[in-house]
Protein backbone atom coordinates (compact mmCIF):
# COMPACT_ATOMS: atom_id res chain seq x y z
CA UNK A 1 0.00 0.00 0.00
CA UNK A 2 3.00 1.84 0.54
CA UNK A 3 4.89 1.86 -2.79
CA UNK A 4 5.98 4.91 -4.34
CA UNK A 5 3.54 6.43 -6.73
CA UNK A 6 6.18 7.64 -9.33
CA UNK A 7 7.98 4.18 -9.83
CA UNK A 8 4.06 2.41 -10.08
CA UNK A 9 4.15 2.66 -13.62
CA UNK A 10 7.49 1.04 -14.08
CA UNK A 11 6.81 -1.95 -12.08
CA UNK A 12 3.25 -2.54 -13.15
CA UNK A 13 5.02 -2.51 -16.71
CA UNK A 14 7.87 -5.02 -15.54
CA UNK A 15 5.23 -7.17 -13.64
CA UNK A 16 3.43 -7.72 -16.64
CA UNK A 17 6.19 -8.70 -18.81
CA UNK A 18 7.07 -11.02 -16.32
CA UNK A 19 3.95 -12.40 -15.92
CA UNK A 20 3.29 -12.98 -19.36
CA UNK A 21 6.46 -15.26 -19.87
CA UNK A 22 4.32 -17.74 -17.76
CA UNK A 23 0.97 -17.17 -19.93
CA UNK A 24 2.81 -18.75 -23.28
CA UNK A 25 1.50 -21.56 -23.02
CA UNK A 26 -1.72 -22.10 -25.37
CA UNK A 27 -4.95 -22.71 -23.59
CA UNK A 28 -6.87 -26.33 -24.20
CA UNK A 29 -9.64 -25.81 -26.12
CA UNK A 30 -11.71 -27.42 -23.82
CA UNK A 31 -10.69 -24.83 -21.14
CA UNK A 32 -12.28 -21.57 -23.41
CA UNK A 33 -14.51 -19.25 -21.91
CA UNK A 34 -15.72 -16.17 -23.37
CA UNK A 35 -13.06 -13.51 -23.86
CA UNK A 36 -14.41 -10.38 -22.06
CA UNK A 37 -11.64 -8.40 -23.77
CA UNK A 38 -13.91 -5.15 -23.76
CA UNK A 39 -15.59 -5.47 -20.97
CA UNK A 40 -15.54 -3.23 -18.21
CA UNK A 41 -15.20 -5.39 -15.38
CA UNK A 42 -16.62 -5.00 -11.95
CA UNK A 43 -14.71 -6.07 -8.89
CA UNK A 44 -16.32 -6.44 -5.27
CA UNK A 45 -13.85 -6.53 -2.09
CA UNK A 46 -15.05 -8.74 0.93
CA UNK A 47 -12.59 -8.14 3.90
CA UNK A 48 -11.44 -4.85 4.07
CA UNK A 49 -8.00 -5.86 6.40
CA UNK A 50 -4.66 -5.03 5.27
CA UNK A 51 -4.20 -7.69 3.24
CA UNK A 52 -7.91 -7.34 1.43
CA UNK A 53 -6.85 -3.79 0.48
CA UNK A 54 -3.55 -4.34 -0.84
CA UNK A 55 -5.16 -6.81 -3.29
CA UNK A 56 -7.81 -4.31 -4.24
CA UNK A 57 -4.77 -2.19 -5.10
CA UNK A 58 -2.91 -5.22 -6.76
CA UNK A 59 -6.35 -6.06 -8.92
CA UNK A 60 -7.00 -2.25 -9.94
CA UNK A 61 -3.22 -1.78 -10.99
CA UNK A 62 -3.58 -5.19 -12.83
CA UNK A 63 -6.02 -4.09 -15.12
CA UNK A 64 -6.98 -0.59 -16.79
CA UNK A 65 -10.37 -1.30 -17.17
CA UNK A 66 -11.34 -2.49 -13.78
CA UNK A 67 -13.58 -1.03 -11.37
CA UNK A 68 -13.98 -1.72 -7.50
CA UNK A 69 -17.42 -1.38 -7.53
CA UNK A 70 -18.69 -2.95 -4.07
CA UNK A 71 -17.01 -3.68 -0.27
CA UNK A 72 -17.87 -5.32 2.24
CA UNK A 73 -16.76 -5.81 6.16
CA UNK A 74 -18.24 -6.65 9.57
CA UNK A 75 -17.22 -3.35 10.32
CA UNK A 76 -18.13 -0.40 9.06
CA UNK A 77 -15.17 1.80 10.20
CA UNK A 78 -12.42 -0.78 8.72
CA UNK A 79 -14.61 -0.66 5.17
CA UNK A 80 -14.46 3.38 5.28
CA UNK A 81 -10.78 2.99 6.24
CA UNK A 82 -9.96 0.92 3.54
CA UNK A 83 -11.50 2.90 0.87
CA UNK A 84 -9.56 5.67 2.22
CA UNK A 85 -6.00 3.66 2.11
CA UNK A 86 -6.78 2.38 -1.47
CA UNK A 87 -8.34 6.16 -2.87
CA UNK A 88 -4.84 7.50 -1.30
CA UNK A 89 -2.45 5.16 -3.33
CA UNK A 90 -3.70 6.18 -6.20
CA UNK A 91 -3.76 9.60 -5.64
CA UNK A 92 -6.56 10.30 -8.11
CA UNK A 93 -4.59 8.46 -11.40
CA UNK A 94 -7.51 6.15 -11.08
CA UNK A 95 -10.74 7.41 -9.77
CA UNK A 96 -11.83 4.88 -7.31
CA UNK A 97 -15.49 5.57 -6.19
CA UNK A 98 -17.86 3.51 -4.27
CA UNK A 99 -21.47 4.63 -3.81
CA UNK A 100 -22.32 4.39 0.26
CA UNK A 101 -25.28 2.41 -0.81
CA UNK A 102 -22.96 -0.67 -2.05
CA UNK A 103 -20.53 -0.53 0.99
CA UNK A 104 -22.55 -3.26 3.31
CA UNK A 105 -21.85 -3.90 6.22
CA UNK A 106 -22.80 -6.97 8.57
CA UNK A 107 -22.06 -10.87 8.72
CA UNK A 108 -24.40 -10.78 5.37
CA UNK A 109 -22.47 -8.11 3.64
CA UNK A 110 -20.31 -10.16 1.21
CA UNK A 111 -23.66 -11.71 -0.70
CA UNK A 112 -24.68 -7.88 -1.61
CA UNK A 113 -21.30 -7.20 -2.77
CA UNK A 114 -20.59 -10.20 -4.58
CA UNK A 115 -23.70 -10.23 -6.21
CA UNK A 116 -22.43 -6.56 -8.40
CA UNK A 117 -19.35 -7.71 -9.29
CA UNK A 118 -17.88 -9.91 -12.04
CA UNK A 119 -14.57 -10.69 -9.79
CA UNK A 120 -14.59 -10.80 -6.59
CA UNK A 121 -11.58 -10.59 -3.31
CA UNK A 122 -12.68 -13.08 -0.39
CA UNK A 123 -10.25 -11.76 2.26
CA UNK A 124 -11.94 -11.94 5.22
CA UNK A 125 -10.53 -14.02 8.58
CA UNK A 126 -10.05 -17.52 6.85
CA UNK A 127 -12.77 -18.67 8.73
CA UNK A 128 -15.49 -17.42 7.11
CA UNK A 129 -13.81 -18.41 3.36
CA UNK A 130 -15.30 -21.59 2.69
CA UNK A 131 -19.32 -20.12 3.04
CA UNK A 132 -18.28 -16.83 0.82
CA UNK A 133 -16.01 -18.86 -2.34
CA UNK A 134 -18.86 -21.57 -2.02
CA UNK A 135 -21.62 -18.32 -2.90
CA UNK A 136 -19.27 -16.60 -5.47
CA UNK A 137 -18.54 -19.53 -7.29
CA UNK A 138 -22.09 -20.79 -7.13
CA UNK A 139 -23.28 -17.31 -8.55
CA UNK A 140 -20.26 -17.46 -11.79
CA UNK A 141 -18.10 -15.29 -10.30
CA UNK A 142 -14.17 -15.11 -10.90
CA UNK A 143 -12.34 -15.42 -7.87
CA UNK A 144 -8.97 -14.30 -5.84
CA UNK A 145 -8.89 -15.83 -2.30
CA UNK A 146 -6.44 -15.29 0.38
CA UNK A 147 -4.90 -18.43 2.41
CA UNK A 148 -5.83 -20.49 4.12
CA UNK A 149 -8.77 -21.27 2.70
CA UNK A 150 -10.41 -22.73 5.40
CA UNK A 151 -10.10 -23.80 9.21
CA UNK A 152 -11.66 -26.73 9.71
CA UNK A 153 -12.32 -29.97 7.86
CA UNK A 154 -15.94 -29.36 6.87
CA UNK A 155 -14.92 -26.29 5.38
CA UNK A 156 -12.35 -28.24 3.55
CA UNK A 157 -14.99 -30.57 2.20
CA UNK A 158 -16.82 -27.44 1.05
CA UNK A 159 -14.06 -25.49 -0.74
CA UNK A 160 -13.04 -29.15 -2.44
CA UNK A 161 -16.61 -29.05 -3.78
CA UNK A 162 -17.11 -25.25 -5.13
CA UNK A 163 -13.31 -25.81 -6.57
CA UNK A 164 -14.78 -28.49 -8.81
CA UNK A 165 -17.81 -26.71 -9.74
CA UNK A 166 -15.23 -23.43 -10.45
CA UNK A 167 -13.67 -25.91 -12.87
CA UNK A 168 -17.23 -27.05 -14.49
CA UNK A 169 -17.84 -23.10 -15.22
CA UNK A 170 -14.55 -22.64 -16.16
CA UNK A 171 -14.14 -20.01 -13.64
CA UNK A 172 -10.75 -18.80 -12.84
CA UNK A 173 -9.58 -19.15 -9.55
CA UNK A 174 -6.24 -17.31 -8.03
CA UNK A 175 -5.13 -18.34 -4.05
CA UNK A 176 -2.80 -15.74 -2.06
CA UNK A 177 0.02 -18.76 -2.01
CA UNK A 178 1.98 -16.06 -3.96
CA UNK A 179 5.43 -18.28 -4.16
CA UNK A 180 3.83 -20.16 -6.90
CA UNK A 181 4.07 -17.36 -8.46
CA UNK A 182 7.34 -15.82 -7.62
CA UNK A 183 9.86 -16.15 -9.95
CA UNK A 184 12.71 -17.47 -7.83
CA UNK A 185 10.70 -20.24 -7.08
CA UNK A 186 9.56 -20.85 -9.88
CA UNK A 187 13.09 -20.85 -11.37
CA UNK A 188 13.99 -23.39 -8.64
CA UNK A 189 11.39 -25.71 -9.34
CA UNK A 190 12.40 -26.00 -12.42
CA UNK A 191 16.09 -27.13 -11.11
CA UNK A 192 14.61 -29.50 -8.98
CA UNK A 193 12.24 -31.26 -11.47
CA UNK A 194 15.22 -31.74 -13.83
CA UNK A 195 16.81 -33.62 -11.31
CA UNK A 196 19.48 -31.15 -9.85
CA UNK A 197 18.90 -32.72 -6.24
CA UNK A 198 17.68 -36.11 -7.16
CA UNK A 199 14.55 -37.13 -5.43
CA UNK A 200 13.18 -35.16 -2.43
CA UNK A 201 14.21 -37.41 0.86
CA UNK A 202 14.09 -34.73 3.80
CA UNK A 203 13.38 -31.46 4.21
CA UNK A 204 12.78 -28.54 6.71
CA UNK A 205 10.22 -25.98 6.70
CA UNK A 206 10.38 -22.41 8.76
CA UNK A 207 7.92 -19.59 9.68
CA UNK A 208 9.87 -18.29 13.22
CA UNK A 209 9.36 -14.72 14.03
CA UNK A 210 8.32 -12.40 17.08
CA UNK A 211 4.50 -12.67 16.72
CA UNK A 212 2.27 -10.60 15.33
CA UNK A 213 -0.43 -7.84 16.60
CA UNK A 214 -2.75 -8.26 19.54
CA UNK A 215 -6.02 -6.01 19.60
CA UNK A 216 -7.04 -5.83 23.09
CA UNK A 217 -11.02 -5.99 24.55
CA UNK A 218 -12.16 -2.48 24.37
CA UNK A 219 -15.23 -1.37 26.85
CA UNK A 220 -18.62 -1.62 25.80
CA UNK A 221 -17.60 -4.64 23.20
CA UNK A 222 -19.51 -7.91 23.10
CA UNK A 223 -17.25 -11.03 23.09
CA UNK A 224 -18.12 -11.85 19.35
CA UNK A 225 -17.13 -8.32 18.37
CA UNK A 226 -13.58 -8.71 20.40
CA UNK A 227 -13.06 -12.21 18.93
CA UNK A 228 -13.87 -10.83 15.53
CA UNK A 229 -11.63 -7.82 16.04
CA UNK A 230 -8.60 -9.84 17.82
CA UNK A 231 -9.62 -12.70 15.52
CA UNK A 232 -5.57 -13.82 14.92
CA UNK A 233 -6.04 -15.64 18.37
CA UNK A 234 -9.35 -17.80 17.50
CA UNK A 235 -9.26 -20.85 16.07
CA UNK A 236 -12.63 -20.64 14.77
CA UNK A 237 -11.68 -17.40 12.57
CA UNK A 238 -8.05 -18.08 12.00
CA UNK A 239 -6.93 -21.59 12.57
CA UNK A 240 -3.78 -20.54 14.64
CA UNK A 241 -0.81 -19.62 12.87
CA UNK A 242 0.42 -22.51 11.52
CA UNK A 243 -2.45 -22.23 9.23
CA UNK A 244 -2.60 -18.89 8.90
CA UNK A 245 0.98 -17.96 8.13
CA UNK A 246 3.13 -21.24 8.08
CA UNK A 247 0.93 -22.32 5.25
CA UNK A 248 3.49 -20.97 3.12
CA UNK A 249 6.21 -22.82 3.80
CA UNK A 250 4.07 -25.93 4.05
CA UNK A 251 2.21 -25.35 0.25
CA UNK A 252 6.24 -25.30 -1.00
CA UNK A 253 7.47 -28.32 0.39
CA UNK A 254 3.76 -29.82 -0.96
CA UNK A 255 5.02 -28.51 -4.25
CA UNK A 256 8.16 -29.25 -4.71
CA UNK A 257 7.70 -32.83 -3.31
CA UNK A 258 4.68 -33.38 -5.89
CA UNK A 259 2.48 -34.88 -3.41
CA UNK A 260 0.36 -34.13 0.18
CA UNK A 261 1.42 -35.77 3.38
CA UNK A 262 -0.21 -38.96 4.77
CA UNK A 263 0.62 -38.73 7.98
CA UNK A 264 1.58 -36.04 10.88
CA UNK A 265 3.14 -36.07 14.35
CA UNK A 266 4.01 -32.97 16.03
CA UNK A 267 4.51 -31.14 19.49
CA UNK A 268 3.37 -27.60 20.65
CA UNK A 269 2.11 -25.49 22.93
CA UNK A 270 2.17 -21.87 24.73
CA UNK A 271 4.88 -20.81 27.03
CA UNK A 272 5.72 -17.02 25.85
CA UNK A 273 2.43 -15.98 24.50
CA UNK A 274 0.26 -16.86 26.54
CA UNK A 275 -1.72 -13.25 27.85
CA UNK A 276 -5.36 -12.68 28.62
CA UNK A 277 -5.47 -11.25 24.87
CA UNK A 278 -3.84 -14.27 22.92
CA UNK A 279 -7.01 -16.33 22.85
CA UNK A 280 -6.59 -20.21 22.40
CA UNK A 281 -3.92 -20.70 19.84
CA UNK A 282 -0.16 -21.73 20.52
CA UNK A 283 3.19 -20.01 20.19
CA UNK A 284 4.95 -22.86 18.99
CA UNK A 285 4.74 -25.97 16.69
CA UNK A 286 6.72 -28.68 15.36
CA UNK A 287 5.52 -31.41 13.36
CA UNK A 288 7.04 -34.07 11.14
CA UNK A 289 4.46 -35.02 7.64
CA UNK A 290 5.10 -38.09 5.78
CA UNK A 291 4.47 -38.30 2.42
CA UNK A 292 4.17 -41.44 0.20
CA UNK A 293 6.97 -42.17 -1.62
CA UNK A 294 9.25 -41.88 1.67
CA UNK A 295 10.06 -37.87 2.47
CA UNK A 296 9.86 -36.87 5.71
CA UNK A 297 9.63 -32.74 6.06
CA UNK A 298 10.19 -31.28 9.47
CA UNK A 299 7.96 -28.32 9.61
CA UNK A 300 8.47 -25.53 12.76
CA UNK A 301 6.68 -22.63 13.32
CA UNK A 302 7.30 -20.06 16.52
CA UNK A 303 5.78 -16.68 17.59
CA UNK A 304 7.87 -15.92 20.66
CA UNK A 305 9.98 -12.33 20.67
CA UNK A 306 13.80 -12.24 21.30
CA UNK A 307 14.55 -16.23 19.46
CA UNK A 308 15.76 -16.93 16.15
CA UNK A 309 13.81 -15.60 13.37
CA UNK A 310 13.52 -17.72 9.75
CA UNK A 311 10.99 -18.02 7.02
CA UNK A 312 12.69 -20.39 4.64
CA UNK A 313 12.33 -23.74 2.97
CA UNK A 314 15.67 -26.73 2.77
CA UNK A 315 15.55 -29.50 1.11
CA UNK A 316 17.65 -32.67 0.85
CA UNK A 317 17.72 -34.84 -1.97
CA UNK A 318 19.67 -38.36 -3.36
CA UNK A 319 22.05 -35.94 -4.78
CA UNK A 320 22.10 -32.77 -3.24
CA UNK A 321 19.91 -29.82 -1.18
CA UNK A 322 18.61 -27.02 -2.04
CA UNK A 323 17.97 -23.74 -0.09
CA UNK A 324 15.34 -21.91 -1.14
CA UNK A 325 15.71 -18.30 0.49
CA UNK A 326 18.62 -18.31 -0.42
CA UNK A 327 18.48 -19.97 -4.13
CA UNK A 328 21.36 -22.15 -3.34
CA UNK A 329 21.81 -25.21 -4.88
CA UNK A 330 24.91 -27.76 -3.66
CA UNK A 331 25.71 -31.54 -4.17
CA UNK A 332 26.32 -33.92 -1.71
CA UNK A 333 29.71 -32.33 -1.11
CA UNK A 334 28.27 -28.77 -0.41
CA UNK A 335 29.97 -27.79 -4.15
CA UNK A 336 27.33 -25.16 -5.46
CA UNK A 337 25.41 -26.35 -8.57
CA UNK A 338 22.73 -23.31 -8.96
CA UNK A 339 22.70 -20.14 -7.39
CA UNK A 340 19.76 -18.13 -7.91
CA UNK A 341 21.03 -14.38 -10.08
CA UNK A 342 17.96 -12.09 -9.05
CA UNK A 343 18.24 -10.30 -6.29
CA UNK A 344 15.93 -9.11 -3.25
CA UNK A 345 13.43 -6.44 -4.44
CA UNK A 346 14.35 -7.03 -8.52
CA UNK A 347 12.33 -9.25 -9.53
CA UNK A 348 8.99 -8.86 -10.19
CA UNK A 349 6.45 -8.54 -6.70
CA UNK A 350 4.45 -11.76 -6.62
CA UNK A 351 1.87 -10.36 -5.10
CA UNK A 352 1.18 -8.42 -8.04
CA UNK A 353 1.96 -11.23 -10.46
CA UNK A 354 -0.82 -12.54 -9.18
CA UNK A 355 -3.54 -10.11 -9.86
CA UNK A 356 -1.77 -9.96 -13.45
CA UNK A 357 -1.82 -13.28 -14.36
CA UNK A 358 -5.73 -13.74 -13.02
CA UNK A 359 -7.15 -10.91 -15.33
CA UNK A 360 -5.23 -11.94 -18.11
CA UNK A 361 -6.54 -15.45 -18.10
CA UNK A 362 -10.12 -13.78 -17.69
CA UNK A 363 -9.19 -11.41 -20.73
CA UNK A 364 -7.88 -14.24 -22.95
CA UNK A 365 -10.52 -16.87 -21.99
CA UNK A 366 -8.30 -19.13 -19.80
CA UNK A 367 -9.12 -20.86 -16.31
CA UNK A 368 -6.38 -20.77 -13.94
CA UNK A 369 -8.16 -23.30 -11.01
CA UNK A 370 -5.99 -23.04 -7.36
CA UNK A 371 -8.75 -23.70 -5.46
CA UNK A 372 -8.17 -27.33 -4.99
CA UNK A 373 -4.18 -27.62 -4.33
CA UNK A 374 -5.30 -24.53 -1.54
CA UNK A 375 -7.50 -26.72 -0.45
CA UNK A 376 -5.06 -29.21 0.21
CA UNK A 377 -2.64 -27.15 1.57
CA UNK A 378 -4.37 -26.02 3.93
CA UNK A 379 -5.83 -29.22 5.22
CA UNK A 380 -2.07 -30.25 5.51
CA UNK A 381 -1.50 -27.24 7.61
CA UNK A 382 -4.72 -28.75 9.80
CA UNK A 383 -3.68 -32.19 9.98
CA UNK A 384 -0.62 -30.73 11.76
CA UNK A 385 -2.50 -28.46 14.06
CA UNK A 386 -4.58 -31.83 15.12
CA UNK A 387 -1.12 -33.49 15.58
CA UNK A 388 0.35 -30.68 17.61
CA UNK A 389 -2.71 -30.72 19.88
CA UNK A 390 -3.62 -33.95 20.27
CA UNK A 391 0.07 -35.23 20.75
CA UNK A 392 -1.01 -38.45 18.78
CA UNK A 393 -0.37 -39.48 14.86
CA UNK A 394 -2.58 -38.21 12.52
CA UNK A 395 -3.21 -39.57 9.05
CA UNK A 396 -4.44 -37.86 5.52
CA UNK A 397 -7.78 -39.40 5.41
CA UNK A 398 -9.08 -38.79 9.41
CA UNK A 399 -8.50 -35.09 9.17
CA UNK A 400 -10.28 -34.75 5.81
CA UNK A 401 -13.15 -36.83 6.65
CA UNK A 402 -13.18 -35.43 10.56
CA UNK A 403 -16.57 -34.39 11.54
CA UNK A 404 -15.73 -31.28 14.03
CA UNK A 405 -16.80 -28.14 12.85
CA UNK A 406 -15.27 -24.32 14.27
CA UNK A 407 -17.10 -22.15 12.38
CA UNK A 408 -21.26 -21.83 12.21
CA UNK A 409 -23.21 -21.98 9.04
CA UNK A 410 -24.70 -18.71 9.82
CA UNK A 411 -24.22 -16.19 12.10
CA UNK A 412 -25.36 -12.93 13.19
CA UNK A 413 -24.15 -9.93 15.70
CA UNK A 414 -26.97 -11.45 18.10
CA UNK A 415 -25.09 -15.51 18.23
CA UNK A 416 -22.72 -16.73 20.48
CA UNK A 417 -19.13 -17.18 19.63
CA UNK A 418 -18.13 -20.95 19.17
CA UNK A 419 -16.01 -20.57 22.21
CA UNK A 420 -16.19 -18.60 25.35
CA UNK A 421 -13.77 -17.32 28.35
CA UNK A 422 -14.04 -18.22 31.60
CA UNK A 423 -14.75 -16.23 34.65
CA UNK A 424 -11.10 -15.16 34.54
CA UNK A 425 -11.74 -14.13 30.74
CA UNK A 426 -8.85 -16.91 29.51
CA UNK A 427 -9.98 -19.26 27.07
CA UNK A 428 -9.66 -23.42 27.29
CA UNK A 429 -6.57 -24.27 25.56
CA UNK A 430 -5.79 -27.52 23.67
CA UNK A 431 -3.53 -30.10 25.81
CA UNK A 432 -1.97 -32.89 24.52
CA UNK A 433 -2.71 -35.64 25.59
CA UNK A 434 -6.13 -35.17 26.38
CA UNK A 435 -7.55 -33.26 23.61
CA UNK A 436 -9.30 -35.47 20.41
CA UNK A 437 -10.94 -35.03 17.30
CA UNK A 438 -13.48 -36.30 15.64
Amino acid sequence: MKQQKNSRRSFIKSSTLAAGGVLTAPIPSDFMTPVWSNKKLKLALVGCGGRGSGAAVQALTADPDVELVAMADAFSDRLEGSLKAIQEHFDGEKDIKVKEQHRFVGFDAYKKAIDMADVVILATPPGFRPYHFEYAINNDKHVFMEKPVATDPVGIRKVLASAQLAKQKKLNVVVGLQRRYQQKYLSLLEQVQGGAIGKIRAGQVYWNDAGVWVRKREPGQTELEYQMRNWYYFNWLCGDHILEQHIHNIDVANWFIGEYPVEAQGMGGRQVRNGIDHGEIFDHHFVEFTYPGGAVISSQCRHQPGTMSRVDEVFQGTKGSITLGSGLIQDLENKTLFQYPGKWGEDPNPYQVEHDRLFASIRNGGVIADAENAAKSTLTAIMGRMATYSGKKVSWEQALNANYQLVPESMSWESTPPVLPDEEGRYAIPQPGKTTFE
